[in-house]
Parts: structure tokens; sequence; C-alpha cells
């Protein structure tokens, strides 16, 4: 077995993956199989590096020592016996030194253009130098001789140097055609680079099933909306009571269409109202940010006032309640025609703009999960606007009819416990969501996912529909309960919220700035895309601790409705479904994205969601 040739904490030089430059980086292991060393920057990055890679410090010192020791008297002396030549030497020796220079001219464009691709790779790939700790924890100073410096410095010396003899000596005096040639050639070598680096491959890991699970999820989301919403229904909302199906002409009213267009338009009023700040998305894959309205909390406020009004003049809002089948499909038609109008509408746009996970080729994936990532109308964000307005603030005026109905239906004089509490700690949720509005600017919906059927179906038909399933239960199959109960299932609910709500601004506080001193407590393990993996706090507890939080308020929502039946808990059952799926999700896409660090991340948060289980 071959021995190493550097030992653990020595400092030496490592090439940067990607490019010509070495940088001071400190060993800190060795893998005797893969025979690869483990390497720590400057900036914290971590990386594993061949030993072809990997110099010592000794050898850039005798590089910059020949460098150094050229005497520029021997450089003058070769020009003066260059220009001393005899007038009286032969044509031949002429054409030849003519000759010469032509190569020489013609190797010295070649070297420019080598500098110049040697820079490019250097801004593309050079290793973030945000972070502020070094190998023994301290503050890292910045040093105007760093080594990676001096390695550029004497590449581009003798490059510009001969640039500067050739312009001066050369034997024909250089046109100005071909200067433009050169500096559109090194114009076009740098173009070039960046281009392939910004250009999104093409998805090739297919979620969900691939083409045949998205084919069949198309059809079955519906069909288990409708499902569930028939279920409720029943006097007997047990599984295996399957409800009998409704005549189609039933399902569809073209009031109940008008009213659903109304109520999405009224909402995109409110989203283009010039109230509330504009903040900048993070940067996309061509690294421009896009510009977004915080409006959401303002557009709630403005639906409740409008919501006080028409119950003023005695609008019946149980309305919704005696045609919610109708609702739902009529959002369901909606939210599928739109669908269409996205993937159309996705096929002119640039390729820079495709969604990195919408981006198969093949027609059914692409469509179902959303071929495009941020489609707009003008400054109109489609999926920014769908993905809070219409839908969430939808579900509480759906649970508020839920609660009308009750109290009409019953005959009560006020609503039921039980219906108090999923009012109450839903409307806390959606609430939440709407006063931390750019929160959901870092969620992978917004930075990955594009806007296709999937989210289109999810924001305005599961959301409003079946995240309402417990309030639209309870109107016909009411439970009572105790308060020593429902201040138990408050204190649950407020845990949940608590571990939900602590751990999601932890997370989008770190990611908007992690040098803020409110977060100097925080540990993290740096990693190569500059990011840092936080270790302490909710995320040194589990890997996903607000998809715990998630889980334990949606048991809150369900408990209200008792134990008669399962349909309440379906919720419960979706969610933990839906968040160990993102979850595999996460997983994969952290380890391709951070590498060796996430690796190192996991062995330090070995449990996912649930401590000490999973």
């Amino acid at each position: 077995m071959p021995s190493r040739k550097f030992a653990d904490g020595e400092v030496v030089m490592g090439r940067w993956p990607g490019s010509v430059l070495y940088y001071e980086v400190q060993v800190t292991s060795y893998d005797d199989v893969a025979h690869l060393y483990t390497v720590k920057y400057k900036d914290g990055t971590e990386l594993a590096l061949k030993e072809s890679d990997i110099r010592s410090q000794s050898s850039f010192k005798h590089r910059k020592s020949q460098s150094s020791s050229s005497s520029p008297s021997r450089r003058s002396s070769s020009r003066s016996r260059s220009r001393s030549r005899s007038p009286g030497r032969p044509a031949k020796g002429r054409r030849r030194s003519t000759s010469q220079s032509r190569e020489h001219k013609d190797d010295k464009k070649k070297t420019i253009q080598e500098t110049s691709l040697a820079l490019t790779v250097f801004i593309l790939f050079k290793p973030s130098e945000n972070n502020t700790k070094r190998y023994n924890g301290e503050p890292e100073s910045t040093e105007k001789n760093d080594t990676s410096c001096i390695v550029l410095e004497q590449k581009l010396k003798p490059d510009l140097e001969i640039k500067r003899v050739l312009e001066q000596y050369s034997l024909r005096s250089r046109k100005d055609e071909r200067k433009k040639e050169d500096i559109y050639s090194e114009k076009k070598t740098f173009v070039t680079v960046k281009t392939i680096e910004k250009v999104p491959s093409k998805t090739k890991e297919l979620e969900f099933g691939g083409r045949i699970g998205t084919f069949m999820l198309i059809f079955l989301l519906p069909a288990t909306v409708f499902y569930l919403l028939l279920m409720c229904k029943q006097d007997d909302p047990s599984l295996m009571n399957f409800p009998p199906l409704p005549a189609l002409e039933s399902l569809w009213e073209t009031r109940v269409f008008g009213i659903f267009l109304l109520w999405f338009f009224l909402q995109a009023v409110f989203y283009l109202l010039p109230i509330g700040k504009v903040v900048e998305g993070l940067p996309l894959s061509n690294g421009r940010k896009l510009q977004y309205r915080i409006n959401g909390f303002y557009a709630f406020v403005l639906t409740a006032a409008a919501i006080g009004i028409l119950l003023y003049f005695q609008f019946e809002l149980h309305y919704l309640y005696d045609h919610f089948m109708q609702f739902a499909v009529s959002a369901a038609a909606f939210s599928l025609a739109l669908s269409i109008y996205l993937y159309v509408r996705s096929l002119k746009a640039p390729e820079e703009e495709l969604a990195p996970g919408g981006n198969s080729g093949y027609f059914i994936y692409d469509f179902f999960t959303g071929h495009e990532l941020n489609p707009r109308i003008g400054s109109f964000d489609l999926k920014y606007f769908c993905e809070l307005r219409p839908g969430l603030i939808g579900w509480v005026v759906i649970n508020l009819a839920m609660l009308l109905a009750e109290m009409k239906i019953h005959n009560l004089s006020m609503p039921s416990l039980s219906m108090i509490l999923v009012n109450s700690f839903q409307l806390l949720y959606v609430v939440d969501a709407l006063w931390n509005e750019e929160a959901i600017l870092t969620t992978m919906d917004i930075t990955h996912d594009g806007f296709g059927f999937m989210l289109a179906f999810g924001d305005l038909v599961w959301v409003p529909f079946v995240y309402s399933l417990q309030a639209f239960y309870l109107v016909g199959h009411p439970n009572a309960i105790s308060w020593p109960a429902a201040a138990a299932i408050t204190v649950l609910n407020c845990i949940g919220y608590y571990i939900f709500r602590s751990a999601n601004s932890q997370k989008n506080n770190f990611r908007r700035n992690p040098a803020d001193p409110k977060l100097a407590n925080l540990k993290f393990i740096p990693t190569a895309t500059g990011k840092g993996l936080l270790v302490t706090g909710w995320w040194g507890f589990v890997r996903h601790p607000n998809y715990l939080g998630d889980i334990i308020m949606a048991l809150a929502w369900s408990l209200p409705c008792g134990f008669n039946h399962i349909l309440p808990y379906f919720y419960v059952i979706y969610f933990i479904c839906l968040l160990v799926h993102r979850e595999a999700r996460d997983e994969h896409h952290c380890k391709q994205k951070y590498g060796l660090a996430w690796e190192r991340y996991c062995q330090r948060v070995p449990y996912r969601i649930f401590p000490y289980i999973y």
C-alpha cells in the first residue's frame, strides 16, 4: 500500500476543483482506501482531494524565487542584439526572423486566450470567503499577500510583459482589425465558459413514480378530494361504507364557478395593491434576483373586512357548506385550466427560467411538476400569488362558513367547543404564514419546484378543501369535549406551533444573514457552497424540526373531532406521508448539494423528524 505524502495538520497548497488555482489548506484526514486527503480551506470549506492536487508550500516559494531571479538586463541585452543586426544580412534571414515573429505573436495570442480562460475559471469557481472562521476557530483576517493571489500574479505578469514587448518591437505594425479579433476572441471564450455553467441540465431523477406515477396522480388527487367530501356527508363515514356517486349534473353550477372566479380575482387585486414592502428572493441560476411584494397579511385584513361587510348585510355564508362539492369541482376545473396555460407558456420560456425539477423532456411529468420555475405576467408572480392567497385565506373563510353552518343546522346560540378549537388553531396557522410571508421565499416550492398541476391543484383545491376537513366533519358529526380535554389539546397545539415557528425562524434568519449578532450562539458546519448547516438549536435536535412541529399541530387539529371515525385523522396520516416524502427528497437534494458536509451533519444529527424514533 503506497505511503501518504502529507501528514494530518500539515498546511499545504490545495487546488480548487475545476480551476488552476491553489489555495492554502490544512490536511485533516486521509482515506487509505480511496487515497483521498480531506483538506480544510481558510473559509472553512472541506473537500476531498487527490494527492496530485496537493503541493507543498516550499514548491510555491521555490517557484516564486525562480521567477523573481530573472534579470531585466539579460532581456535588454537580448533586445540590443536583435536591434543591432546588420542590414547587409541575406533576405532569407530576414524572412526567417519575420516568420519567427509571426509564430511568436501567435503564441502570444494563444497565451492571452489561456490567461482569459484561467481568469474565467477563477471567477466562476473561486471559493467563498464570507465565512469568518479559520482552522483554530478565530476570525479570519484579510491577507493582501495571500499565496493564491501571488500564484495568479505570477501567471499574469509574463503574459502582460510579452504583450507589451510584442506591441513595441514587432517587425510589422498591428492593425486595428487584428486587435478587435483578439478582443472578440477573449470575450467569446469568457461568454462560452460562463454560458455552459448557467444552462440548467435536464431532470434525470424523476419523483412521484416518474411518468406513470404522475399520470395516475393527475386523476388520483381530485378523486381523493371528492371521496373525502362525500364521506363527510355520510351519516356513517366509515371507510367500508363507500358513499353513492352523485349525478354528474349536480356537481357543476355556473353561479358557484362565477363566485370562485370573483374570489380569485379579488385576491389578485389585493396582491397588486402598492402596500407592503418589496423584497428580493434568493438568487436564481443566472444570478438574477426577483422582487416580491410582501402584503399577504394586508390582503387577509382586507378580506376579513369584506367578509364582515357581507355578514353585516346578512349574506348567508353557509352557502359555502350547502354547495361545498360544487365549489371543489369549480376549483379543480380552474386549476386544470391554469395548469394547461402554465405548460403552454413554459414552452417559450428561456432555458435558464425552467425549473430544475421539471425539465425532464417528458410531457406528463413536466406538466405535473411544473416546467417553468417562476411564471410571471409582468410583475405578477403566479406561483407566489397562489402559494398563500386564494387557497390559504380561503381555508379560513371555509372554516368560518362551517362554524356558521353548525350553528344554523343544530340551532346553537354559539358554536361548539370543538369547532372553536379547530377554527382557532387553524386561524393561528394561517395568520402566522401570512405574517411571516417573506420566509416562503427560501422554501423549495419557490426556489426549486416549477409551477404546474401539482402546485396549482395543491394551492387552489387541496389546501382549502382538505385542510378544512375537520370543520366540515364537525358540522355533520358534532363531538362534545370537556374543558380539561380542550386545555390539554390547546397545550399540545402550542407546543407544536412553538417548535414549528422557532425552527423556521432560526433557519430563515440564518439564511438571510448568517453574520447577525443575534445568531452568534448558533454553531454550523461550513459547506463548499458557502452556506452553513446548523448543528445547534432545533436543527441540532432533529434534521427537520419544522416537520415535527407540523405533525404535532395536525394531531391537535384532529383531536377535537373525537375517535368515532378515522376520517378526521386522514389529515394527520396524509401529513406524515407528505413530510416523510419531503424529508426523503430534502435528504437526497442536500446530499448532492453539500456532499461531505452533509454526511458530517447526518453523523452529528442522526434523527430525521422524530427524536429517538426516525
